[in-house]
């Protein structure tokens, strides 16, 4: 137990160190975290053995949730009004048209099986947006207001979409009789009604002076699980379900609000350092050669022909340049989303024809590393930054 207390400890007192050196380069936090973990793990310097899947799925779930509620928390509804409808289109119907591409690509092309193909889609359908903005910021970049609302909220909000189509999928392949479109209308409704019921809770709390302002802190974080957790419970999208809570609370007068807004993000930072890490700790190097071609592949699919495909031909509609919609193309980033959903198909389904688990995850460092590093350039070079 203490080895287990201190380790970690250590790992993640490396891991902030060595973002301070390498955060003002460019590289995403992300991948640094990965890479830290990938050194640690198994096939690493220190040869620490991790391979628990099912507590992965649970404890990774769980940190992307107060990710995502971290990131609509600190949506400024002001801002994302104006693109709000251009948003949630990419954030669905673009998320469903990346999936479906990419998917046809892995069934006729790399000769996947077809379901296998739909599932690998679907997990790297959204983009992350921790990754894109924590480039962003390291660089200074300031996108215009437009750009940079689009693309916050839709980074912010794809992951639910992206988690309604794997479970859809994992569902078909487990022999399950569903109804695709039952199925994802009950898991809409629920996470958008469970997060306004559970947010307007919330603020009859929040709204008024308590006796004991440390208690605000612990008593949203909480409602974070509280709202999850139910909303999964009874066949609700509980990523959904904490963005909406997150949004609602961000956008309506509360006491305290900075100090719940520090408490969140120290939160948010904390989840996405030990996720990294633990991603990068359970994946095994040694069996990247094996899934390299296929996931070289894919990445370059998803970069230059599904995920450009997706904006065009939603943005068309819309009042956007060619050099935004070519920008907005470029910054869908795969990342640790992709990699968690990964692991919930390994928990749900034990065998595969192809290692699904390092194919993402190649994929994931093929993208950060390719996109990430070129976002700069990309927004410099295309004038839109102010």
């Amino acid at each position: 137990m203490y080895e287990i207390i201190i380790f970690m400890s250590l790992m993640t007192i490396l891991s902030v160190i060595c973002v301070q050196f390498l955060y003002k380069f460019g590289i995403p936090v992300l991948l640094i975290f990965l890479i830290l973990g990938m050194l640690a793990g198994t096939d690493g310097l220190l040869n620490v053995s991790f391979s628990d899947f099912e507590l992965m799925n649970n404890l990774s779930i769980l940190a992307l949730a107060f990710i995502i509620f971290n990131g609509g928390f600190n949506t400024e509804w002001n801002k994302i009004k104006p693109v709000i409808l251009p948003s949630i289109l990419l954030s669905s119907i673009g998320t469903i048209i990346t999936a479906i591409i990419t998917s046809l690509f892995g069934f006729y092309i790399l000769k996947k099986p077809l379901w296998e193909g739909f599932l690998i889609g679907s997990v790297i359908a959204s983009t992350d947006a921790a990754s894109v903005f924590s480039i962003l910021r390291s660089k200074n970049l300031n996108l215009n207001n437009r750009i940079a609302a689009l693309l916050e909220f839709e980074s912010g909000s794809n992951d639910p979409f992206s988690y309604l189509l794997t479970i859809g999928i994992l569902s078909v392949m487990r022999g399950q009789d569903i109804n695709f479109t039952f199925i994802f209308l009950k898991q809409i409704f629920y996470g958008i009604v469970i997060g306004a019921v559970c947010a307007g809770g919330a603020l009859l709390f929040l709204s008024r002076k308590q006796a004991i302002e440390g208690f605000y802190g612990v008593f949203l974080t909480a409602m974070v699980f509280l709202s999850f957790c139910t909303c999964t419970y009874i066949g609700g999208n509980g990523l959904l379900c904490v963005y909406i809570m997150g949004i609602i609370l961000g956008n309506n007068p509360i006491y305290c609000k900075k100090i719940l807004i520090d408490h969140f993000d120290v939160i948010s930072w904390l989840m996405q350092v030990i996720l990294f890490f633990l991603l990068g700790l359970l994946s095994f190097p040694s069996q990247f050669p094996s899934v390299a071609e296929t996931a070289i592949f894919l990445a370059l699919f998803v970069m230059f022909i599904s995920r450009p495909v997706a904006i065009f031909s939603i943005l068309m509609w819309f009042d956007f340049s060619l050099k935004e919609k070519i920008f907005i193309s470029w910054v869908g980033l795969r990342g640790a989303a992709s990699i968690v959903f990964a692991i919930l198909a390994v928990t749900y389904i034990r065998k595969f024809e192809s290692d699904i688990f390092h194919t993402v995850f190649f994929i994931c460092l093929l993208s950060v590393s390719i996109q990430g590093y070129l976002i700069p350039y990309f927004a410099k070079k295309l004038n839109l930054t102010e």
